[in-house]
């Protein structure tokens, strides 16, 4: 079984509710990669007998750290339509709840389809550039094959001192992301995939600072035929930061994949420390 799919493994105990392990692999900091977490929880919607449809939006919140070990996902269909279906998921541990999500699936038809954004031309292929091993990284690190065609996180040995403001351009970036080891893309990975981006404000200020994802919404834009044609290859992830005041800032990023097409969206708040 592969790493990520251990990880994110869930055994049904009862009604709505599943048993979750964390997973040393995808450890951060402090508790597990936030990517795994939302994965896990999106992945309590994609098993549930009752679901309909496939995922149109995910957002987690994260209230407080996951222990090592065992915790308990319960996941709910609070709303069914004709052709969408909303859910509240929520993770406990040690008698609190760790962190909570709200999901929409639906029944997606054939409709006009247009975009108001697109990729960047002429961009070096992945095979071209060299996997960034990533220095002082999390472990959840290893697990992802990226490539960073600009605004990659600077070496720790360019850091200054003290945080410096940069230019507003600064926090943008791109490169090219999958999962080490290859594995075919799914909704779950995907959500997964849209937090892997560094924290904006590293990148803004060029500083290793402490930092906490407190929120994340992903927009899926794929179906599963999107899926399929992706398979194991690089999609091309571009992000930047948006604001920093007060504690916390907000930092969006958009995943593409072969013949141009966006696959997800994804936006976030999160806390910072000077």
């Amino acid at each position: 079984m592969h790493p990520f799919d251990t990880a994110i493994r869930l055994e049904p105990i009862g009604a709505d509710t599943y048993l979750a392990h964390t997973s040393a692999p995808y450890a951060n900091q402090i508790g597990p990669f936030g990517g795994i977490t939302a994965a896990t929880l999106l992945n309590a919607v994609l098993q549930h007998p009752q679901r309909i449809g496939i995922p149109v939006t995910l957002t987690v919140n994260y209230a407080a750290a996951v222990a090592a070990g065992e915790y308990t996902v319960v996941a709910r269909a609070v709303r069914t339509g004709r052709s969408t279906q909303h859910w509240m998921v929520e993770a406990s541990q040690g008698g609190g709840v760790v962190s909570t999500a709200t999901a929409v699936t639906a029944v997606r038809r054939e409709t006009w389809c247009g975009s108001c954004t697109a990729p960047p031309r002429g961009l070096p292929p992945p095979e071209s550039i060299a996997r960034r091993e990533g220095r002082r990284a999390p472990i959840w690190f290893g697990n992802y094959d990226m490539r960073s065609i600009y605004g990659g996180y600077p070496a720790v040995e360019n850091l200054p001192d003290q945080p410096v403001e940069v230019r507003a351009e600064d926090s943008r970036s791109a490169g090219w992301l999958r999962d080490r080891p290859g594995r075919p893309l799914d909704f779950a990975s995907l959500a997964a995939l849209c937090d892997v981006f560094y924290p904006r404000v590293c990148l803004k200020r060029r500083a290793i600072m402490p930092t906490s994802t407190v929120s994340l919404t992903v927009y899926f834009h794929a179906d599963e035929a999107m899926l399929a044609a992706q398979g194991e290859q690089f999609l091309l992830g571009l992000a930047e930061g948006i604001h920093y005041r007060h504690g916390f800032f907000d930092q969006r990023a958009e995943l593409w994949g072969v013949g141009e097409q966006l696959l997800a969206s994804t936006h976030q708040v999160t806390f910072f420390r000077d």
